[in-house]
């Protein structure tokens, strides 16, 4: 070999070793400093029918920063998004509960405000009012103790009246400031009363609706009792029930026919079971019933469908393996319902997809249940969707 092409090779060598070492480099620097694969968040918390289009609130985390906004959408009739509105102020935030009236949407949820609220994890409550254009006509925040939300809110003749929760974030209990809140505005968002209910660590007021001139709440007092109470417009407490053995979530769900009430939610035994309880106008109990399952399952959010049916939505918990044998884990499965309004069963389905699902909300289509919620998919990230069920409880799409 002439030294020419020693010359080459050993250039060619060295070129060879120095791509080497650069890849072990980058290997080593990989093994020990693994790439953070961003997780993606959309989901949809609550959904009305509004003249055969449908309003959503919620949250997603599409943002350099990664930080969960609050959002509020509508949607055409084929589901084809027509508008979306970001609550881009302050850090973290989610929307949970809207209401429509005439061309606003009033949407009600939690936020961090501040850099402190931000490093302390701790959010205040939201409502927030759009015009007919989507544009802020008022927002508000709303803050006793150190984490608050609201959950839902109803339109009244005078204003809006915002449910939902103000606790201490540490083991503190016995204040009488927060616990479940509610909390009433006038239609220019000033604040007219607010009310409180429970202990301050767990209590929460979950969903709220409007009749016979009196505002309807369910929740929790603690960690073990569920309640639901009826107030005045001026903020009197006028009928109270509380119901012993109900999980830490509390009644989730509510709705009235005008006559009576029926409630969701879930009763802690070894494992929970679904309940529904119906009430009279005066909050006192008519009738129960409960789903039995072998696995855990609660009922969350619940509608009346065109025959007087009641339409319930909720999620089965089933265990899986897990390389830690100290730490349960599970997928969790939606469930649909279906009842007569004496709480005879008519059918009650399971979802089925392989990935966990959390269903949501419920609004009613034509004679078809749309079902609102947001499913995990590959490296840990969850999507919104819109499920459609026929009047038989018979899957006819998921979007």
């Amino acid at each position: 070999m002439n030294k020419e092409s020693l010359k080459k090779l050993k250039l060619i060598t060295i070129v060879f070793l120095i791509i080497l070492g650069i890849e072990c480099l980058y290997l080593a620097y990989s093994y020990f400093f693994p790439k953070k694969t961003k997780v993606y968040f959309d989901g949809i918390n609550a959904v009305i029918n509004v003249n055969n289009s449908y309003i959503t609130v919620g949250s997603n985390n599409d943002n350099d920063m990664n930080l969960e906004k609050a959002k509020i959408s509508k949607y055409n009739k084929d589901k084809e998004k027509t508008f979306e509105k970001l609550y881009n102020k302050g850090y973290n935030s989610a929307f949970f509960g809207v209401a429509e009236e005439e061309n606003s949407l009033i949407a009600v949820g939690s936020y961090e405000k501040t850099e402190t609220d931000n490093n302390d994890s701790v959010r205040r409550a939201l409502i927030v009012k759009y015009d007919e254009n989507q544009e802020i006509e008022f927002e508000r925040e709303y803050k006793l103790l150190d984490n608050s939300k609201f959950t839902s809110v109803v339109i009244v003749p005078d204003g809006y009246i915002a449910c939902g929760q103000s606790i201490y974030k540490n083991t503190k209990v016995g204040s009488q400031e927060g616990g479940a809140i509610l909390v009433k505005y006038d239609k220019d968002g000033n604040l007219l009363w607010s009310k409180n209910y429970g202990n301050s660590k767990e209590a929460s007021f979950n969903d709220i609706v409007y009749t016979n001139n009196l505002v309807y709440v369910v929740g929790n007092k603690d960690a073990s009792t569920g309640t639901i109470s009826a107030y005045d417009l001026d903020g009197n407490i006028v009928y109270n029930t509380e119901y012993a053995g109900i999980d830490k979530s509390g009644f989730e769900g509510l709705i009235t026919d005008n006559n009576y009430l029926y409630v969701g939610g879930a009763l802690n035994n070894s494992i929970t079971s679904a309940i529904i309880v119906k009430y009279n106008l005066l909050c006192e109990k008519q009738n129960e019933v409960i789903y039995q399952n072998d696995n855990s399952t609660s009922y969350h959010k619940l509608a009346l469908d065109k025959e007087d049916n009641i339409i319930v939505i909720g999620t089965l918990s089933l265990p899986k393996e897990s390389e830690d044998k100290t730490i349960s884990t599970y997928n969790l499965d939606g469930l649909v319902g279906k009842y007569t309004k004496d709480l005879k069963e008519v059918s009650v389905i399971t979802y089925g997809d392989e990935k966990d699902d959390y269903f949501t909300d419920i609004t009613l289509v034509d004679d078809d249940y749309l079902i609102t919620g947001y499913s995990s998919y590959e490296e840990g990230s969850y999507y919104s969707k819109f499920i459609r069920y026929s009047n038989a409880l018979k899957l006819l799409g998921v979007e």
